[in-house]
This record gives structure tokens, C-alpha cells and sequence, in this order.
């Protein structure tokens, strides 16, 4: 190929792919490993039904391709409009949430996906929560920065949507419930709510924790799934021991065994054998599965290293932002991904309690892909404004870091 059609075929990928080009090669390397680890784990669901192996394969090359499909317009938006169809999804999701408890499939007694008529496929209705709630967040935080040292007035209307749709998610999954509530609190430090009210909010935190608990533990029927929680958490913490035949301590051990033959090299795709023995190899304990093929280098440190890049290149995209509004979204849903990512493979390796967290772009899955494609491109729309500044009407002021805080001169809501 002459050098002429080299640099045309690079400039429309460049029209194609705009924003961080790193973010960009991180998602691309996550997805290939994926499709390399699914298909080489997926043996277990393959001998359960008809079509072989080829058929799963072939439904997460589907979804990764509808999840790009879903990454490549959306990052070509300009990232205000989330912040005004925020207003209008939060609503929606809060009814989505409600009517997977009511009516939603029930599965090991948790009720979290809705079945979507006529495609045959399921929606797990906190993977969208998630996405509209982070930008919901950035959204008032925008709107009301002028007004966070007023508890009343500009902190507390922000709690109220986090707490309802957290507390519709946690019924049925707990961790991701925790896992965005941190996200959203975190996001309302970055944002700027004053020390003070931090300290009250994480007061309030933790007596909502240990009401939980409570209630819990004096009327296990209002929370079904109380027990699997607090069981995870005590046998975690050392309080209680696992009983015979514990499916998740077995899990977790063979987990261990997994990462154990693994070794330090890869020995390639393929050669892995816990897939005949482990529970959810191409899911949950998908990242044991990879160290035990591409070794605990390349596997283990090369995936934590994929996604701390994907962190720092948010985070570099937030802080350069020229609004606040973007800002805060790109560092919100980095922060989801990669916090998410990192409990995923501190369960495999024993640092966290088990949950049902799967890993961003590379566990087997359905509309859960979909939905963390959604959430990069929308971080990659921010970054367009940093990146490609002539597709972005010019800002006087940009984004400057004051310590942990996301500093912005004030502008127009977005």
C-alpha cells in the first residue's frame, strides 16, 4: 500500500473514530481479548446446548458489534444533550426498576432483568440505571454548584434521586447498589460539595447500613437475599465459616486453582482447563480464566493496566473539559467502569467479596455490553471537546485541577 493510501485510509478512520485514540485502543483490545476468552472458556454452556461453541461465540461477536455500533454514534453527539435527556431518563429508569421487581424475571431469587417482547432477550434494568443516574448526577451538580454549601437547597435534592434509584436496585443486587451509590458520592466530592456535608452524607451512609442490616437480621422476609449478602461479607471478613458444599467458596477455590496453573507466561488460548470445572468461566470468574491462559503478566497486570489507562485517559479528559458538566460525566462513568472492573478481579484473586460484577467489555454477556459501550462513548463525546476543539464552540476559561476537585469558572447550565 503507497504511502498516499496510508494516509487517506488513516484520516476517514480519524473522521470515524474521534476523541482520545487511546481510550479508542484500549476498548479494541478489551474486546478482542474478549472474544478470544469467551470463545476458549465457553465449553461449559456449549456442551449444555445445541450449536456448539460457534453459537456462543457468534452472540458476543453480536453484541460487541451492536455495542460499537451504539459506541460510534454516540460519541459523535455533543455531550449537552445527555445532560437534558438526563432529565427525562431518570424518570424512566426509575419506572424500569420498579417494574423489574414487580414483574421481572426471577432468578436465584433476584428479580433484576425484564424480558424485552418479540427479540428474546432480557434487560437488566440497572445497567441502564446506572448510565442515566451518573449523567443525572453531573447534570445537577452543573446546575447547582453555586448552591452546594446549602444542604438543604443544593446538596439533598441531589441525594433524593440517588437514594431512590439505588434503593430500587439493592432488592435485588446489592453490590451494584453500593457499588453506584460510592460512584455517585464520589462524584459529588469531585463536584464540589463541601467537606461538612461529606461527612454527613457518609453519616447518613452508614446509618442506612446498619438499618439495613437490622432489618435484615430482625425480618428476613422484607429482604430475601439478606442472607446471601451478609454471609458473603462475614465469611469475608473471617466472622462465619463456609459450610459444606458452599457453592461460592467452591467457586472462589477453584478460582484460585485456576490463577495457581496459570503461572507467570502464557501458554495461549486455548490450553486453559478450568473451563470444564469452574463455575462461570466466560462470566463472572472470567479473569481467572485469562491469567490461567495468557499468565499472571500479560493476563493479570497487562488487564489492571488496560483499565487503569482507561481511568487515567477519563480522567485526563475531565480535567481538560472546557465544561463542568462534561467533566463530571467523563469522570463518573470512568470511575463506574473501572471501579466495577476492579472488584470483579479482586473477587477472583480474593481481595473482595464475592459478587455478581461482571468485567467491563470482556465477560460474556447480553445488554450489559450494550451498555458499557453506551458509557464509553459518551466519555469519548467529552473528549472530543479536548481532542477536536474545532467541532466545539470556544471557551474563554478550561478546566484547571485544584486537588481532588474538578475546578471550573462558572458558565451557562448545560
Amino acid at each position: 500500500m503507497s504511502d498516499g493510501s496510508s494516509m487517506n485510509l488513516h484520516r476517514r478512520i480519524g473522521a470515524w473514530l474521534e476523541g482520545d485514540k487511546v481510550i479508542w485502543m484500549v476498548t479494541l483490545i478489551l474486546s478482542l481479548l474478549s472474544l478470544l476468552a469467551v470463545y476458549s472458556a465457553i465449553s461449559s454452556l456449549a456442551y449444555k446446548s445445541d450449536g456448539g461453541s460457534l453459537r456462543f461465540l457468534f452472540k458476543q461477536g453480536v453484541m460487541l458489534a451492536l455495542g460499537w455500533g451504539v459506541m460510534l454514534l454516540i460519541h459523535k453527539v455533543n455531550f449537552r444533550y445527555f445532560s437534558r435527556i438526563s432529565q427525562v431518563l431518570i424518570w424512566v429508569a426509575a419506572v424500569l426498576l420498579v417494574l423489574t421487581l414487580a414483574f421481572g424475571a426471577d432468578i436465584n431469587d433476584a428479580k433484576r432483568w425484564l424480558r424485552i417482547p418479540f427479540v428474546g432477550l432480557t434487560l437488566q434494568t440497572s445497567d441502564f440505571a446506572k448510565v442515566v443516574l451518573v449523567t443525572y448526577v453531573a447534570r445537577e451538580l452543573n446546575n447547582r454548584r453555586t448552591q452546594l454549601h446549602d444542604f438543604r437547597a443544593g446538596v439533598l435534592p441531589i441525594l433524593i434521586p440517588i437514594g431512590i434509584i439505588c434503593g430500587l436496585i439493592l432488592p435485588a443486587d446489592f453490590s451494584t447498589a453500593a457499588l453506584l451509590g460510592v460512584v455517585c458520592v464520589g462524584m459529588l466530592f469531585i463536584g464540589g460539595v463541601p467537606w461538612r456535608h461529606m461527612a454527613r452524607i457518609t453519616g447518613i451512609g452508614v446509618l442506612g447500613l446498619v438499618l439495613l442490616y437490622g432489618i435484615g437480621k430482625a425480618v428476613p422476609e422484607a429482604l430475601p437475599r439478606f442472607g446471601t449478602w451478609a454471609g458473603r461479607l462475614e465469611r469475608f471478613a473471617g466472622l462465619g465459616a463456609a459450610e459444606e458444599g458452599d457453592a461460592l467458596e467452591y467457586q472462589i477455590e477453584l478460582a484460585q486453582v485456576a490463577i495457581n496453573r496459570g503461572g507467570l507466561l502464557p501458554t495461549g488460548p486455548g490450553t486453559g482447563t478450568s473451563r470444564n470445572f469452574l463455575p462461570h468461566p466466560y462470566s463472572d470468574m472470567i479473569y481467572a480464566f485469562i491469567i490461567e491462559e495468557w499468565g499472571a503478566v500479560i493476563g493479570g497486570l497487562g488487564l489492571v493496566l488496560a483499565y487503569l489507562i482507561l481511568l487515567y485517559r477519563t480522567m485526563r479528559t475531565a480535567t481538560r473539559c472546557p465544561r463542568h458538566f462534561g467533566g463530571l460525566l467523563a469522570m463518573g462513568l470512568g470511575f463506574m467502569l473501572v471501579f466495577q472492573a476492579m472488584i470483579n478481579m479482586a473477587v477472583a484473586v480474593r481481595l473482595f467479596p464475592t459478587t455478581g460484577q461482571p468485567l467491563p467489555m470482556v465477560s460474556y454477556g447480553g445488554t450489559s455490553m450494550i451498555f458499557t459501550c453506551l458509557a464509553i462513548g459518551m466519555i469519548l463525546a467529552v473528549s472530543r471537546s479536548v481532542t477536536d476543539p474545532d467541532n466545539w464552540e470556544k471557551s474563554p476559561k478550561k478546566t484547571r485541577p485544584t486537588g481532588n476537585r474538578i475546578v471550573r469558572e462558572p458558565q451557562p447550565h448545560g
